[in-house]
C-alpha cells in the first residue's frame, strides 16, 4: 500500500468551510460555555448547516467536524466532549442523550483498495436513546428508539429497538420493556 498519493475526497470548498468552521468554534463557540449560551451555540451551529431542534443541548466542549452534516432533534443532548467525526451525516432524534466523551465517526476507509478510498458511511440514532459515556458509534450504525448503549461499547451493527447493548464489540443485554 501507497498512501503518499492519497486522494482525499473533500472539495476545496469543504476544506475551506471547515477551516472557517474552526476559526468560529474556537471564537464563537468553545469560548461560550455556560448554559446560557446554550441557544447561542445552536445558532452558530445553525448558521453553518447543522438542523438543530431549539430546545436541543450541545455543550462547548463538543468537537463537531462538519456542522452541515449533522442533525439533532428536540430536547437531545450532545455531552461534555463528545467528538461528532461526521464526515458522513449524523442523525440524532429527539430525547437523546450522547453521554461525554462519547465517539460518533461516520466515515471508514475500503481497506480492500491499494488506494485505501474513503467510505462516508451515515449514522443514525433514533429518539429516546442514551449513549452512555465514552461509547464509540461506527460507521454506518442505524440505533434504533428506546435503546441504551452501555458505558464504553463498541456498536458496529445496527442495534434493535428497545433493547440495552454493551461490551466491544456490543452485544444485546437485555429487552427493555415500557408497560
Amino acid at each position: 500500500m501507497e498512501l503518499a498519493h492519497y486522494n482525499h475526497s473533500f472539495s476545496l470548498r469543504n476544506k475551506m468551510a471547515r477551516l472557517i468552521w474552526n476559526i468560529v468554534r474556537l471564537l464563537f463557540f468553545r469560548l461560550f460555555v455556560s448554559r446560557l449560551f446554550k441557544k447561542w451555540r445552536i445558532l452558530v451551529l445553525k448558521c453553518f448547516g447543522a438542523k438543530l431542534a431549539w430546545s436541543c443541548h450541545i455543550y462547548a466542549s463538543v468537537q463537531i467536524w462538519a456542522p452541515w452534516n449533522l442533525e439533532v432533534g428536540k430536547n437531545s443532548s450532545l455531552g461534555p466532549k463528545v467528538d461528532c467525526y461526521n464526515q458522513g451525516k449524523v442523525s440524532i432524534g429527539a430525547n437523546t442523550i450522547i453521554s461525554q466523551k462519547s465517539y460518533l465517526c461516520a466515515s471508514t476507509h475500503d481497506y480492500t483498495k491499494k488506494d485505501f478510498p474513503l467510505i462516508l458511511k451515515p449514522i443514525t440514532i433514533g429518539n429516546g436513546v442514551w449513549i452512555a459515556a465514552d461509547a464509540f458509534i461506527g460507521p454506518g450504525v442505524y440505533i434504533h428508539n428506546n435503546v441504551i448503549v452501555a458505558a464504553r461499547s463498541v456498536v458496529t451493527k445496527n442495534v434493535d429497538k428497545n433493547t440495552i447493548v454493551g461490551g466491544n464489540p456490543a452485544q444485546l443485554i437485555k429487552s427493555r420493556s415500557f408497560e
